[in-house]
């Protein structure tokens, strides 16, 4: 592979190991100050002398200007992460940088092949390339066993009802769902407001939960309409943000607003424009002297007058249908013309212009109704009922504010939209993307881990396309979605311990497969990286903490059964046993039941399982294609966008 920016004035230089790793080195340097609990905020100064203050792992990143390609390359694979689950851009650095340290030290030990390879550095890229390759076989083949037998059964499941139980017991507040939602809020808002936060994204859940629906279909939904549902405020607190009933149209009325006694409330959706726009821009009448000139304006000036009359006509018709079916709200997406507001005026329709499509395609949903893009065509099937319509203010803007008649649609979810506050504009659009982000996580951690997640993944990486069989293996019954675990380490530990014990199953079981229990252990270090980086102001406490997690794991180990399995048939289990297996671990597999945190449950709150399993397979698949990079080609001249 080669990675180029231009065709002209071209320096070829070798791309080995060493330097992959560098760069990587540069961008942990960035955001180590910044990671774990006690990581500070990061200050971006601009050429406008505008300040931006974050500890954000993926905001700090893109603030960057990076020139190094292959640092772009970097940021591209978090941005793809981050977009998926929501979060992990800074662990993602980390274990990136402690797998390529582990790649090139492996690489360096390896005996020098100059017989096949022209330099040693060549023989080392190979072998780097081959490992890297090797680690994303066994992600893709073995990982999501081990997660689920090592890892999985000292977790616990927490369930869509848990986040929208209303009202929520104390209880499962402060163990489940706000700790869950806390750890995620603590790197973004700080410690201060994630409790806060994280109760307000729990009421947004609550009131959008679809009765009669999967936990997955309420999230995607407030996942895809987020930007129609939030409302940006600047110049308050965070804790100023609340929710509001109804949906909160970003525009104001271009007529005067409509009655208050006028209830309940009909508005029509309206896509194009209330008159016909047959005369364009730029015709302009030829005015001369001769008197055959004179003949043709005088006919031009009567086809015009001609036109305007029945255009006034036309729109008159409009209106009049309209407040025929007792329309008094129109939603248009364009700007209409002085004449259609001026009878709109007239006749009591107050019209809302240029809203955004986004919110159009809410609206429509939440009412029930169809938009109408031909005027002439509007039918009682294109009139939406409200409760009420009315004009409401939020800091110095105001905007249109809708509440929906109740009905059976309505009443499956209750409409409502967050408002959600800040000092500055900088800091209210962080806060803003830490709830959708917050959103991402929830979706990704109600996925199960096995065969779903990496499906999903094979489909952006052609070159590994039909690695895992399709065959239904035994992750498919004992994975559950909604799978947490105490945050702080804990499941970087205890896949440490899993790996281990898994290349030393496989050593034993195998002596002459040498391949698996090396990359197992390799994965294993660079993932033991990660919480000696949370615990690096505290070793003392790093032992403390891993003492306790192993110990408890060592005293629950004969309750489960083993991690090791064959391809073609499983170690030790017939039928019958696997049956046994699949009810034994759904007793003990992510209980509801708090198992853990009585146990070793830690004060960071807790981290989905599913979000640190495709946090794993993109870090993977970033090491793999950095790896593959063959040459930079440095360019001096400027990016043409053809050849010649």
């Amino acid at each position: 592979m080669y990675v180029f920016q231009d065709f002209g004035a071209l320096q070829r230089k070798p791309l080995h190991v060493k330097q992959v790793l560098q760069t990587v080195c540069v961008l942990e340097s960035v955001i180590l100050r910044s990671f774990g609990p006690g990581g500070g905020q990061v200050l971006f100064t601009r050429d406008t002398a505008e300040a931006m203050l974050s500890r954000s792992g993926i905001r700090i990143l893109t603030a960057l200007r990076l020139e190094n390609p292959l640092a772009r390359m970097v940021l591209e694979c978090v941005w793809k992460h981050s977009t998926v689950t929501g979060d992990g851009s800074k662990t993602f650095i980390l274990l990136l940088a402690s797998l390529l340290r582990m790649i090139h030290t492996t690489a360096c030990k390896e005996p020098n092949m100059s017989h096949t390879y022209n330099s040693r550095e060549a023989a080392e890229a190979a072998t780097a390339r081959h490992l890297a390759d090797e680690l994303l076989a066994f992600a893709f083949k073995e990982l999501d066993d081990v997660i689920n037998m090592g890892v999985v059964p000292y977790g616990y499941r927490v369930s869509w009802e848990d986040f929208t139980a209303k009202p929520p017991s104390p209880a499962l507040t402060n163990n489940h769902v706000q700790k869950l939602l806390a750890s995620f809020y603590h790197t973004r808002v700080g410690y201060t407001h994630c409790s806060f936060t994280s109760n307000l994204t729990c009421e947004l859940l609550t009131n959008w939960k679809i009765k009669n629906y999967l936990s997955t279909s309420s999230l995607q939904f407030v996942n895809e309409n987020f930007s129609a549902l939030h409302t940006l405020l600047s110049g308050y607190p965070i804790t100023c943000s609340r929710l509001i009933e109804g949906q909160v149209i970003h525009r104001d009325f271009a007529t005067p607003c409509p009655q208050t006694h006028r209830l309940p409330v009909k508005a029509v959706v309206l896509t194009g424009y209330l008159q016909s726009q047959l005369l364009g821009a730029g015709h302009a009448l030829e005015l001369g002297c001769g008197e055959q000139e004179m003949e043709e304006n005088s006919t031009k000036k009567k086809s015009i007058v001609q036109f305007t009359a029945w255009s006034e006509r036309s729109l008159e018709c409009i209106i009049a249908n309209l407040h025929r079916l007792g329309v008094s709200v129109l939603l248009s997406g364009v700007k209409q013309s002085a004449a259609a507001l001026a009878l709109a005026t007239q006749a009591d329709i107050c019209v809302v212009e240029c809203v955004s499509e986004d919110e159009l395609s809410l609206f429509t949903q939440l009412a029930g109704t169809i938009p109408v893009s031909d005027c002439s065509m509007i039918e009682p099937r294109h009139v939406a009922t409200l409760s009420f319509c009315r004009p409401v203010l939020l800091g110095a803007n105001r905007y249109v504010h809708v509440a929906f008649h109740d009905s059976e649609k309505m009443a499956m979810v209750k409409p409502c939209s967050l408002v959600i506050c800040g000092p500055g504009e900088g800091q209210t659009d962080q806060y803003a993307c830490a709830f959708r982000d917050a959103i991402h996580m929830l979706l990704t951690s109600m996925q199960p881990i096995g065969t779903t997640a990496i499906r999903a993944s094979k489909i952006t990486l052609q070159p590994f396309k039909g690695v895992a069989s399709s065959t239904p293996t035994f992750q498919e019954y004992i994975s559950e979605p909604g799978c947490v675990l105490p945050a702080g380490g804990t499941f970087e530990i205890l896949l440490h311990h899993a790996l281990l014990q898994h290349g030393n199953r496989l050593s034993a079981s195998d002596s002459t497969n040498m391949g698996i229990p090396t990359v197992s252990r390799l994965l294993a270090k660079a993932l033991f990286s990660v919480p000696q980086m949370i615990y690096s102001h505290s070793p003392r406490h790093f032992l403390q903490i891993q003492t306790r997690i192993l110990s408890f794991v060592q005293n629950h180990s004969h309750s489960f059964p083993s991690p090791v399995y064959n391809q073609e048939h499983k170690i030790g289990c017939n039928d019958h046993s696997l049956e046994d297996n699949k009810q034994t671990r759904r007793v003990h597999c992510c209980k509801k039941a708090d198992i853990s945190s009585k146990v070793f449950m830690l004060d960071f709150g807790l981290e989905s399982v599913s979000c640190k399993y495709q946090l794993l397979l993109a870090v993977l698949q970033c090491v793999t294609g950095l790896l593959r990079v063959d040459m930079v080609l440095h360019s001096h001249t400027a990016l043409r966008k053809q050849t010649d």
